[in-house]
């Protein structure tokens, strides 16, 4: 792991690549085997395939989604309700996993 520098993570792709696809694989691999895979694989490749984590201080991450997530799932039947739970965790789970990755857990 790099020593975590808050202004170099605003390059975050340039300066913590690896990491960062750890953090996201380690998610991954905790949800698919917890939930639906094909809506966990569909989550990840059509909805956080578009997301943004931004660090904000104090050790803590934040992970943007791209508008409108449940309308670009395709090729997965499931209620809204379930895809927002689904989600949410999952986001929450690559947040955990940032901080984890960054030393911050």
């Amino acid at each position: 792991m790099a020593d975590f520098d808050p202004e170099k993570f605003e390059d975050k792709y340039a300066n913590y690549f690896p990491e960062l696809q750890q953090a996201y694989k380690n998610a991954f691999n905790r949800m698919n085997d917890r939930y639906d895979s094909q809506l966990v694989h569909a989550i990840d490749q059509q909805v956080l395939n578009e997301s943004e984590p931004f660090y904000d201080g104090d050790g803590e991450f934040r992970v943007e989604l791209p508008d409108e997530p449940y309308d670009r799932l395709t090729g997965v039947l499931v209620d809204e309700e379930r895809f927002e739970d689904v989600l949410e965790i999952h986001v929450e789970e690559i947040e955990t996993e940032l901080q984890r990755v960054f030393g911050f857990a």
